[in-house]
């Protein structure tokens, strides 16, 4: 099973999916830096120290919210669409699985029971934030990957 994937369309970056069975020592960042978000999975041994820090302030300007959600329980379908609100395709995310939104447009399912953690930028601009238009119809769906 692949632990990682890049969902690319075209040459635009429009999700990280990093699977639950993902596991290897140290830190490994996902994201690359000009990403609004930055994800990365940390594993250290008994004893490792992180020393002391703090973040420095830094202006930045951020021109689309990139957020990322966090499987605890149950199934999500993921559904990908272009800013044009053209249907792409799916996956299937599941407990303990990441995902980092990073363009393009988006929708889901709730496939079981859910429950997740939604982690973005703020502060948050109410409606003014999104734009909603119709999901594609059910016949159209191509769920790829892992997790069904």
């Amino acid at each position: 099973m692949e632990h990682v994937e890049h969902v690319r369309f075209g040459d635009q970056l429009y999700a990280i999916i990093v699977r639950a069975s993902f596991r290897e020592p140290g830190i490994h960042f996902f994201s690359t830096p000009e990403l609004s978000q930055q994800l990365a999975f940390m594993s250290h041994p008994k004893g490792k120290t992180i020393e002391p820090h703090r973040h420095n302030k830094v202006t930045r300007e951020v021109h689309y919210t990139q957020e990322a959600l966090l499987i605890q329980k149950g199934k999500l379908q993921v559904d990908f669409y272009t800013v044009e609100e053209e249907y792409l395709e799916s996956r299937v995310l599941g407990a303990g699985d990441i995902i980092l939104l990073c363009s393009g447009a988006h929708g889901f399912h709730v496939l079981e029971p859910l429950e997740m953690f939604e982690i973005k930028q703020g502060p948050y601009s109410g409606e003014n934030d999104k734009t909603r238009f119709a999901e594609a119809d059910r016949s159209e769906i191509r769920i790829k990957g892992p997790g069904l």
